[in-house]
């Protein structure tokens, strides 16, 4: 079954999903330009019943609001806002709610400048996609000339806000990947399967954000070098583990860019298996369309890897203890498990249950994260663990420190 779609997938030729304009036209129905707005009236040239039209709405705010909502994709930009607000939880540097809001908020408009930016690319080919038909531009709610303006504005101010209230750093790679994803991202999505790998590097980058908004580094230097965290039966950490000089490590942010980087496939190609049908009416090449078998086999390799990131990287870096690594088997042995059904069965139920265990799999795993991270002490936190002198002196040495930029 698999090798025969596969074979049929490959051999078919993009073109042949496209429909001609002339598909669409109608001697029953004639249309005009309404000089009040941007949208086009349809006018019956013969007797049709009224119910068969609908009366375009008047752009309001609010209702303009919900149109540039749809525009940034909200899903997508508010997963990269929590994403990044992740990285800023997981930091051992300090930071301060300005900064926090300023990360949330640059990251947002970052996102939804990139996402303009594809749909106003897209037009011709999300009006062929029963999924996206329905999207702001397509239908004519709003010209692509206001959504260029909206994508303009939104791809400006977001990077000014990252650059003038976090870093340049946060600034350059919030910048690069909406860049990224306008440019090189949206248009290999009809030349090359490698469009997904481009895709995942995008959405990884969040988390990375969010971490160096509060100071941390990205490149090893004689000021901050990788250090890593051995579990205490192999090696006794010093006493300054609390130190940032040591867990400001840039295998911290490697380790957060590794974690969402591998989840996007189970994510991505799960849900692209279930629409494949509509990425190949929009000519997209995409690995659910060429080769389903291959698609499902890189979630279950994905899958796999998450094991060993969650378990080894991850406590390896100082994000968190080495319990995490033992607490995150099980949500790991769940998503790995789906994916084996996936690719063993190949179906669509199997497809969707994958993408279900996605949904929750990566809130579940940042959430275990914060439980787990070095050097928090979540009883005393919230008054009834005990103090330790030694302890507080090192956790006072870590809000006393500066942050590096």
């Amino acid at each position: 079954m698999w090798q025969s779609t596969a074979r049929t997938r490959t051999n078919s030729a993009f073109t042949s999903f496209f429909f001609s304009n002339a598909r669409w036209a109608s001697p029953a129905i004639r249309i005009t330009r309404n000089p009040h707005s941007y949208g086009l009236i349809a006018h019956p040239t013969t007797d049709l019943p009224r119910s068969a039209f609908k009366q375009a709405e008047a752009l309001t705010p609010s209702r303009l609001a919900k149109v540039y909502w749809q525009l940034s994709k909200s899903n997508l930009t508010v997963l990269n806002v929590l994403t990044a607000m992740s990285g800023v939880a997981l930091s051992p540097l300090p930071t301060t709610v300005p900064v926090l809001l300023a990360t949330a908020v640059g990251t947002a408009l970052c996102s939804a400048s990139a996402n303009t930016l594809n749909q106003i690319q897209e037009v011709p080919f999300d009006a062929q996609m029963a999924r996206t038909r329905m999207r702001p531009i397509v239908r004519r709610a709003i010209s692509p000339l206001h959504a260029t303006a909206f994508a303009a504005v939104t791809g400006i101010t977001g990077p000014a806000i990252l650059w003038t209230m976090t870093n340049p750093t946060t600034a350059i790679i919030g910048a690069g990947t909406l860049a990224l994803y306008a440019g090189p991202y949206t248009w290999m999505k009809r030349k090359s399967i490698a469009n997904t790998w481009l895709g995942a590097v995008v959405g990884a980058a969040p988390p990375v954000m969010g971490w160096t908004a509060c100071g941390g580094q990205l490149i090893p230097s004689p000021s901050y070098p990788i250090h890593i965290f051995p579990p205490s039966f192999v090696s006794s950490l010093p006493d300054t583990v609390l130190d940032p000089s040591l867990i400001n490590s840039p295998l911290a942010p490697l380790a957060l860019f590794a974690l969402l980087f591998s989840w996007q496939f189970p994510h991505f190609n799960s849900l692209s298996y279930v629409v494949r049908g509509s990425y190949a009416q929009a000519g997209c090449h995409m690995l659910s369309v060429l080769d389903p078998r291959k698609n499902a086999l890189v979630s279950l390799r994905h899958a796999l890897i998450l094991i060993p990131a969650c378990s080894v990287l991850i406590p390896l870096s100082g994000l968190t203890t080495w319990w995490f690594a033992l607490s995150s088997l099980f949500p790991n042995i769940v998503l790995l498990r789906a994916s084996w059904i996936f690719w063993k069965n190949g179906g669509e139920k199997q497809a969707r249950t994958l993408f279900r265990h996605c949904l929750w799999y990566l809130p579940l795993i940042l959430g275990m994260m914060m439980a787990h991270k070095q050097g928090v002490d979540w009883l005393q936190w919230i008054g009834i663990g005990s103090d330790d002198p030694r302890k507080l002196e090192n956790e006072n040495h870590v809000v006393d420190r500066p942050q590096s930029s």
